[in-house]
Formats: C-alpha cells, structure tokens, sequence
C-alpha cells in the first residue's frame, strides 16, 4: 500500500472508489473542519441535556431490553460494600458506555483482512462526521488516528445479525481505542494498548453516547459490500473477455450482439454487454468465418505433413465433402458456401453459453448496479441511534431532539447482497459451461478432445480443469442461500428481526475470490483453444498459398475416385476453396482478445504435450485476480 492520497472526509462525499483506495492502497483520511463543528455541537447538546436530567436512550438509560432502566447517581453495589465503595473511574454514564463495547466484543472466527478493517475504519468516521450521533471531536479525530497510523484491530468474522447493526465487530474496532483487544500494528499482532502506545496514541475514556456512536451501525456488512462490489466490477468485465475468447476459439457468430437486436429488449445491462462483446472482438478474423474455411482437428501422424514446415505442425486438419448427390433441397446454402464439413457447423446460431451471453453477463451487471445505488447511498448516511437533532425547530420535549429509529438496521444492503449473491453463481455457472464446451470434442467445432493432441494416448490435456470450474460452481450454488430471509431475534426479543446483513455481504466477498478462479479456468482453456483454432486456420492458409492442389485434397475426406465423372467439379471446388483460404489473410481474434492472450503467454505457455498444471493455474488466478488483463 502506497497511495499517498488524502481523501477529505465531511459525511457527505464518500464514494466507493474512496473506500477502495483507503482499504486496498493506503489512503489516508482529513476531517472537513466544517463538519467537525457540527460534530461539537451534538457532542456539547447531550452533555448540556445530561446536565439538565433529561432520560435520554443509550445515555442515561440502558441499551435494548434494558432501556427502561434509568442510570442513578452513584452505584448501588457501592452502597452494598459497607461505606468501602470500588474503585471505579468516571461517572455511572460512562462506565455505560465502556461496558457496551467491552461486553460486546465477542466476534469469533478468523480476523477479517486488514483491507475490511480499514474499510471499516473510513466508513465509520465518515458517518460519525455527520454530525448526528454525538461523539466528540477529540475521540473521532483518534479514531481517525487509528487509520492513518496503520493500526488495524483485530476483528474476527463472524458474530453480526445485521441489526442492531454489526454490534459485535464494530465493539472489537472500537476497544482498542479503549486500550484493549488487539490490532495489527506494522504487520504485528500484538495486544490493542501496546499498538496505541508503539503508535504514539493515548487510550480513549467514552463520553455520552460514544459507545452506542461507535459500535451501532452498517459499518461490516458496508466494508465488505463495497470491496466485493469493486471487485466484482473486474471481475463482470474479466467474464466478458472470457467469453469473447472463448467465442474467438469457436470462430463463433457475432450478429446475436447487433445494437439492433438488443433495442429490442433493452435491459441496460445486457445492452452494455452486448455492446462490449463488439468492442472486444472487432478485428476478428475468426468470428463469422464462413463454414467451408474451417478445418477439424486431425491427430498429427508422420506422413501428415510433407513440408518441413508442416512436420512442426502438433496437428493435423481434415474437411469432409459434401457430393453433389447429397445437396438436394440444399442449393441456396451451398450458392454461399463450397460443399466441405469441417470444424464450423453448418448452423447459424451458437449455443446458449455463448450466444445468450448478454442475457445472462447483463442481468449480473444490472444486480451489481443495483447493489451500487444502495451502497452508494449508505456511505453518506448516518447509521447508528439515537439520533441526534441538535437544531431542531418547535422541540418540545428531549424525544423531538434525541430520536430513536432504526437507521441501523442493514435490510436494504443485505437484500442487495442477496440479489448479488445469486448472480454470482449465474456468472460462474456459464463460464463453465463455455469451459466444458471447449474441451468437449462432441461439442468444441473440431478443436482436439481435451485440446491436446494425444497422439500417443497418453495425455490427458484440459479434462481435469473443467472438473475444477464444475467443484467451484457448485460450492457457489450452495453458498447462493439469501442470509436476509432467516431472522433469528436477539436482546430478549427486543430486537425481534434483524437483517442477517453482515453474514450476506461478507458471504459476497468471499464469494467473489472462487468466481475469479472460474474465469481463470475458461480463460487459461480459451486460450489453448484459441491457439489451435488460429494455428490450424493458418496451417490450411499456408498450404493453400503453396498451391499444392493434391497436397489440400489429401486433406478432404470422401473424395471421388479420380476417375470418376464428378472428379472435375470435386477439383474445381478444391481449388475454390484454395483460392478463399489463400485470399483471408492472417487468422486472429479480435484485438483485445489478441492482447489478452499475448499477456497470457508472457507468463504461461502453450501446452504441446502434457505437463504438470498446478503452477499455470496459480498463475491464471494470479493474473485474474491482478485485474490486469481489463486494466
């Protein structure tokens, strides 16, 4: 992390792209002075109405079940001691607020990574600057602090039912401000007060309703929805260009993605996609190939090749004639195509994985967008209760100023992270699918089984990669369950349905990392492909610039006998069909798909022949999850 950015925190502004680059690059975050009086003001109006004796909920009350509990003078186990009280520090009105965050930290399960926890921290001083919740300028600009000087506490996953708010982990943050817990501090686990002080940083004692400022709120659920949403973001556009390779490696057929179709049903998502799948595969050689062009895979033997050059070759190609006697009821299609089968069926539409890609890439694209309107709206909001009108014009009693509600309660981000979260299974699901069609040799247009030559039977190529993509889908479709529809009430029923957010939006996070891998899979099998398809184009180009007529008729399966009557118009078809592949020009995919699969072999290399596959596919997910081949 090395970004110097300093990013002006005043409530109001902060946007995804912030957080990102506080949690992901080490921005650092200033306080708008503007705002920070706001901050004072509520801060100075509940310590003057604590003064006063106003009940005020979380202040001089107890919190949940025990709201209708108001605070004493002075402590009544004191009392009980026999003149010989405690020592305790502070008023009964703090020690409630210390006691809140002490008692409810306790998260279980492996810490979050520190990229959530800073996350966390930006998010919650943002709202806090808000100016409505009543902490103090002084223990905001420490929790400010923790963040700048790269103190990370130590929160465990799980423990947050999303109401109210993420209680659990937001107490785990805020004590060690207190001086407790534990943080990270320069890569070193260690208790959270030693952190402060290896920091330069003196513990904080809570005043009025700074427990209930820090710790209530949709900060968690908040983190880890904007980090999985920014980086679903690559992973929608890394999905596109999957498919757009792998759509290259069929030599498929692009008027599915036409404007003109796609304004007939304009979902904005798929509008979008479709429009980018153009984008990706303009300068296509392959895409809308006629049929006739395209070669089958044959597998490499000695005398395939008579050439050097062709000898090099890992394959061998072969087309099929149709004779005249079978074109009956077929003239019109054969007036545009010379009569030979070779990988491209003779049909007009692909399948589902590919030709419906717009459909089913754009109704992910249009969850996301979704789940970015409301995220976007709950970065600026003010999340935690009560809520804090200083200002408030004709109040009449304390309840028009100190105002209990229900801002905390995570149901809007938690229904937008289930929707997100059933899309992501969608989105893994047809890669695979495009990943099992390329190795399938029933189903791949003539690419090699497996995409290997396997001409001494020994070689397994790319079977067991689909099978990977085929685990991770399904542990994605078990994972898909909504978190949100499963209230279990909690504080004695008092909280009597909340939104199980901070288990849908960290469920999405993790989530993302394995649809990753899937796209890895299709590319890294895409890319095989691709280069066969574009070799085996070539090879049959080549031979035909040589203007060996016999050398490409040796190559067409179901050819006359020389002396039969239809050997003439046979070798003049040939000889068409010389002439075409002569005339195409080099054989690629689009330019971006080109790039992309430049970038891929930089690191890993064709496979000729079996080898061991483990450290291509930690590289794959590598450069995946780097976003660098969509930068």
């Amino acid at each position: 992390m090395n970004d110097n950015t300093s990013i002006l925190l005043d409530g109001a502004s902060l946007t995804r792209a912030d957080v990102v680059r506080v949690a992901r690059h080490g921005a650092t975050v200033r306080l708008d002075s503007g705002q920070l009086a706001k901050v004072r003001r509520a801060a100075d109006f509940l310590a003057e109405k604590v003064s006063c004796g106003e009940p005020i909920y979380g202040v001089t009350t107890g919190f949940g079940s025990n709201a209708d509990k108001l605070l004493g003078a002075h402590r009544v186990r004191d009392e009980l001691s026999g003149g010989n009280p405690e020592h305790h520090e502070g008023s009964l009105l703090e020690e409630l607020q210390h006691n809140l965050i002490i008692t409810h930290a306790v998260c279980v399960g492996r810490p979050f990574a520190p990229e959530v926890v800073r996350a966390m921290l930006v998010i919650r001083v943002n709202t806090l600057m808000r100016g409505h919740s009543g902490i103090r300028v002084s223990t905001l600009e420490s929790l400010a602090e923790l963040l700048n000087r790269d103190i990370i506490p130590v929160i465990p996953e799980k423990g947050s039912v999303g109401a109210s708010g993420d209680l659990a982990p937001l107490s785990h943050l805020a004590i060690v401000l207190l001086g407790g817990g534990e943080a990270f501090y320069q890569g070193e686990r260690m208790p959270g007060a030693e952190a402060l002080v290896r920091a330069g940083l003196q513990p904080v004692r809570l005043s009025f309703k700074e427990g209930l400022a820090l710790n209530n709120g949709t900060t968690q659920m908040l983190a880890c929805g904007v980090l999985a949403l920014d980086r679903l973001q690559m992973l929608m556009d890394t999905a596109d260009l999957a498919a757009a390779m792998t759509l290259d490696a069929f030599a498929g057929r692009t008027r599915a993605f036409a404007p003109e179709v796609h304004a007939l049903r304009p979902h904005p998502g798929q509008v979008a996609t479709a429009s980018r799948f153009l984008e990706l595969l303009e300068g296509s050689t392959l895409a809308d190939i006629a049929y006739h062009l395209v070669p089958r895979f044959r597998p490499w033997l000695a005398d395939a090749w008579s050439t050097p050059e062709g000898q090099a070759h890992r394959f061998d190609i072969s087309w099929d004639y149709v004779p005249a006697s079978q074109r009956h009821g077929k003239e019109a299609f054969y007036s545009r195509f010379l009569p030979f089968k070779g990988g491209k069926k003779h049909q007009p539409q692909d399948a589902y994985c590919l030709r419906c890609a717009p459909q089913v890439h754009g109704a992910v694209r249009d969850a996301w967008d979704q789940a970015c309107r409301v995220f976007d709206i709950e970065l600026n909001a003010v999340t935690d209760n009560p809520l804090v009108f200083p200002d408030a014009e004709n109040a009449q009693v304390i309840e028009d100023q100190v105002i209990s509600a229900g801002h905390f309660h995570g149901m809007p981000l938690a229904l937008s992270m289930s929707y997100v979260k059933a899309a992501i299974p969608v989105l893994a699901s047809i890669s695979e699918r495009r990943t099992a069609k390329l190795v399938d040799p029933a189903n791949n247009d003539g690419l090699p089984a497996f995409l290997i030559g396997n001409e001494d039977a020994t070689d397994s190529g790319f079977m067991i990669v689909q099978y990977t993509a085929a685990a991770l889908v399904n542990d994605l479709a078990t994972r898909a369950h909504p978190a949100s529809v499963y209230s279990v009430p909690t504080s004695a029923n008092a909280e009597d349905h909340v939104s199980m957010g901070a288990n849908e939006a960290r469920h999405v996070l993790e989530m993302t990392e394995d649809l990753g891998h899937v796209l890895a899979m299709e590319l890294y099998t895409a890319a095989q492909a691709l280069q066969y398809r574009q070799d085996m184009l070539n090879a049959a180009r080549e031979l035909a610039i040589s203007g060996d007529w016999a050398a490409l008729a040796g190559k067409i399966n179901g050819a006359p006998r020389q002396d039969s009557p239809h050997y003439p118009q046979f070798e003049r078809e040939v000889r068409q069909l010389m002439q075409a592949l002569a005339e195409a020009g080099d054989f690629h995919g689009g330019t971006a798909v080109r790039e992309a699969l430049e970038k891929l072999r930089g690191q890993i290399a064709f496979m000729q022949r079996d080898r061991a596959m483990d450290g291509d596919v930690k590289r794959i997910c590598d450069i995946v999850a780097s976003g660098v081949l969509v930068a």
